[in-house]
């Protein structure tokens, strides 16, 4: 049966009504559609509740602390990490709130390894992804920090079936070589994919141990970014596919060949403000590829799709919106799956 999520970003600062929101959307659906709910992340907060300090947050025993460029490692624990695991906390109670009684699927979304020590700056030094030994280690912390944080969440909603989602926008990236240096003057040497996926592979293993029922990793939109993912054993590859070509699709089918589940993040549909595919449109972005490279349409079946982050202007309003839109296209691929 398609099923229906989001990716965990949310505009505004109050966590439990938008979670609440969330809820609400996606843990009824209409018949022949499963909606996943999904943990939110509530940006808008400050950067103790960005993509890279929340989930900096949950590394254990490497500290962080904000500076001039953003996040780095820490010799010691300060505010700044306080702030971010105060700010986790409050989001678990919100989640445990909103969730009270629910059974079912629940996506809990945090950054993936590689796009971290892309995003971490070392204590003295360049981004963390220029240090490998320092990326084994952080590869290692943050799995263990994952592993306690699903065991959270499995404690704040027992009737939860945890889905891990790890987002790597920057995986395609440090697997080119294209990050620039901390002077800005060179780019940083490539992560080989191969290293890459066991980085993403240890994650992996400590959520499942930690009780995940399935591990998916968000890898952007860039077809750099399947091979990694598809070695590391996730059980399902997301990607923004609305630039892929036929080719691109065909490196999609390969994965599902070797077992590895598809996830489609698609774009906000068209409304007042602003233009974007109808309903038909943006089920075909998936349905007309698929048929394409010659997957079978039952197998549509087995596809999840993403609501996009909602913009920075977003208003929460919108945002529920545009959650309804991806609903409604999963109704369309739905349909065309059986025909």
């Amino acid at each position: 049966m398609i099923a229906v999520s989001g990716s965990g970003p949310w505009p505004g600062t109050d966590v439990l009504e938008a979670q609440n929101v969330v809820m609400g959307a996606l843990a009824e659906t209409p018949d022949g559609i499963t909606g996943i709910p999904f943990a939110v992340r509530l940006a808008a907060r400050g950067p103790a509740a960005d993509a890279t300090g929340s989930t900096a947050a949950l590394l254990l025993d490497l500290p962080v602390e904000l500076g001039v460029h953003g996040w780095k490692l820490a010799d010691r624990p300060g505010r700044d990490q306080a702030r971010a695991l105060s700010l986790r906390r409050e989001d678990l109670d919100a989640l445990a709130v909103a969730a009270h009684g629910y059974v079912g699927p629940l996506l809990v979304p945090v950054t993936g390894p590689l796009t971290l020590a892309a995003s971490l700056y070392l204590a003295r030094g360049d981004r963390v992804v220029a240090d490998r030994g320092a990326v084994a280690e952080l590869a290692e912390s943050l799995g263990a920090g994952i592993g306690q944080h699903v065991e959270a969440v499995r404690r704040a909603v027992p009737g939860a079936e945890v889905t891990l989602l790890l987002d790597e926008p920057l995986l395609a990236q440090v697997v080119a070589g294209a990050l620039p240096s901390f002077s800005g003057y060179s780019a940083l040497r490539p992560v080989e994919a191969q290293v890459a996926a066991e980085r993403i592979g240890t994650v992996v293993s400590a959520a499942r141990a930690a009780g995940a029922v399935r591990v998916v990793v968000h890898g952007g939109a860039a077809l750099l970014a399947i091979a990694p993912v598809v070695g590391s054993g996730a059980d399902a590859l997301a990607l923004d596919v609305t630039g892929f070509s036929d080719r691109g699709w065909e490196r999609l089918a390969e994965a599902r060949e070797r077992g590895t589940g598809l996830w489609f993040e698609l774009p906000p549909q068209t409304t007042a403000g602003r233009s974007g595919p109808d309903v038909p449109a943006q089920a075909d972005l998936v349905v007309a590829p698929w048929r394409r490279v010659g997957l079978t349409l039952a197998g549509l079946a087995s596809i999840v799709l993403l609501g996009r982050a909602p913009s920075a202007e977003a208003t929460p309003d919108e945002a529920r919106a545009e959650l309804a839109g991806v609903v409604r296209a999963a109704l369309v691929v739905a349909e065309r799956a059986e025909g």
